[in-house]
């Protein structure tokens, strides 16, 4: 029982350690001061016919933000999925402040790509000295490397930027893009990426971590 718990932390932590996202570039304005956001709404801009994708990114980035002391919600969630569809500027800031939000962060799907790339079959070298003494175990090693192929991958990179506004001012204070290569699901991608971007936000000021 205690080798299987072991293994199993072992497993956590190398996890833990492949993220398939990473922040490529970002930026904050340093002229303004930094101050406590009361309700923060998280806006996914993402054009996918299944839902679930920009469910999955405002839900995590929602929830890390609450894990540190934050206010916050899903506009997915609290507003429904077409309630800022053909809607004026003026009303639909009046609509955001109407409900106690001073600051929203938005997600944007900024590009997805497949790439088509060649996996070379079996390339490793090793000496052949005993295999060229033993008729089979010769026959047996060129076999296999003869006949071992190689195949075709299709990877997906999904970009991404996030923008921090206040809704008094309607200025951008902090703005981040991302890469996420290959997750293997939009749960895990959205568990990634808010982590991250809460993480940089605390890192560059632009948030408190209220629980600290």
């Amino acid at each position: 029982m205690e080798k299987a718990n072991k293994i199993l932390i072992i497993l956590i932590i190398i996890c833990n350690g492949c993220s398939s996202s990473k922040i490529t570039s970002y930026w904050k304005d340093t002229t303004v001061v930094s101050k406590e956001y009361k309700k923060i709404m998280v806006l996914g801009l993402i054009r996918e016919s299944d839902r679930s994708l920009q469910q999955n990114m405002e839900n995590h980035l929602v929830g890390d933000l609450q894990i540190i002391g934050y206010n916050a919600i899903s506009a997915l969630q609290y507003y429904g999925p077409k309630s800022f569809e053909k809607i004026e500027e003026q009303a639909a800031i009046e609509k955001i402040k109407n409900t106690g939000v001073d600051a929203v962060i938005t997600i944007v799907l900024l590009d997805k790509k497949k790439e088509r790339k060649y996996i070379p079959g079996n390339i490793y070298y090793s000496p052949y000295s005993y295999y060229y003494n033993h008729f089979w175990g010769y026959r047996s090693t060129l076999y296999n490397r003869i006949h071992e192929t190689g195949y075709y991958v299709t990877d997906t990179k999904y970009f991404w930027e996030s923008n921090l506004y206040d809704i008094e001012t309607q200025k951008l204070i902090y703005s981040v893009q991302t890469q996420s290569f290959e997750p293997s699901s939009s749960e895990i991608m959205g568990h990634e990426y808010g982590q991250m971007i809460v993480k940089n936000m605390i890192n560059n000021t632009i948030l408190n971590n209220n629980k600290r």
